[in-house]
């Protein structure tokens, strides 16, 4: 199982500084990726109370993020767990991850959603309805935005008059398309149409072999070879004494735990510390936040 970091995004210890120094002492440690995630907004109640959990709060832009690592590193993957495909138009996105390829050498990993939260919809003016369905037909326009070279595709939601769109990707056919959600038929989406599946930071990992099921039954009806398909696991990390859970607890607690989910069947956890409330809020102290990221990175990096 390959291991991956998710650097600082949210929070006050999401700096640039911060960031920098942190994944480049994961791709001095052998780590495989480092990853981001998305949230545009932070919805208030009456009272201007949060309604979300503190790491929600402050989230940088996951993609301007990794343009940014590209300068920073050389070798590990990039990816983003997820953009959520109904916040941008087809060839928008195609662009942004097209370019930050380029600024990689392609090591791109597109982590791609269909959204969930009804503020956020509103905010970018796309509606809510039918997004399984408009995630399919976004799919479909982003494999002919890279891979056509004139494009042409009028889809039920999405047109690209015909066109030229180059530069093409580094990465042939174009970045790996991994596929978040939890719904059956997110799962099932995975397995049909993407490189893999991301698990969220919510799953309950003591029941993600059931999941990562889903997901492969569902490739190997679509005949494709269930085997190949990258099952990608949100490691949310949370260093505890006297408190357990999965990827909760002592750090040989926590390495025993990733040793765990490679026996479920996950190729790729990334340990994730934005959503440890003691780490990823505006109000936790950035210091202290960055010396436990070391300290984890250390501990748990690859043998």
């Amino acid at each position: 199982m390959d291991l991956g970091f998710a650097v600082p995004i949210s929070g006050s210890w999401a700096t640039p500084e911060h960031a920098a120094t942190l994944a480049r002492r994961a791709e001095d440690l052998g780590y495989h990726s480092l990853w981001t995630f998305q949230r545009l907004l932070s919805p208030v109640d009456g009272e201007g109370a949060p309604v979300l959990p503190p790491q929600y709060r402050s989230v940088q832009d996951p993609l301007a993020l990794m343009a940014y690592l590209a300068g920073c590193t050389s070798r590990v993957r990039l990816g983003v767990a997820v953009v959520n495909l109904p916040y941008y138009a087809p060839v928008v996105l195609a662009k942004l991850l097209t370019t930050i390829d380029h600024l990689s050498d392609g090591r791109v990993d597109a982590g791609l959603g269909i959204g969930w939260s009804p503020d956020e919809f509103a905010a970018v003016g796309t509606p809510i309805e039918r997004r399984g369905a408009r995630a399919e037909d976004f799919l479909r326009a982003l494999h002919a935005i890279w891979t056509d070279e004139i494009v042409d595709y009028d889809g039920e939601f999405y047109r690209v008059p015909r066109s030229r769109i180059d530069p093409k990707p580094r990465q042939t056919p174009g970045p790996p398309v991994l596929l978040g959600g939890a719904a059956p038929a997110a799962l099932r989406r995975a397995g049909r149409l993407a490189d893999g599946w991301i698990s969220s930071s919510q799953a309950d990992l003591s029941r993600i072999d059931e999941s990562i099921a889903i997901v492969r039954d569902a490739a190997a009806e679509a005949g494709r070879d269930p085997a190949a398909v990258r099952i990608v696991c949100r490691g949310v990390v949370k260093v505890r004494v006297g408190e357990r859970g999965p990827l909760t607890g002592t750090l040989d607690q926590i390495a025993d735990d990733l040793a765990d989910l490679a026996t479920k069947g996950v190729t790729e956890t990334f340990v994730d510390l934005n959503f440890d409330p003691e780490i990823g809020s505006p109000d936790a102290d950035a210091a202290t936040s960055v010396a436990r990221a070391h300290e984890v990175l250390d501990a748990l990096a690859p043998r």
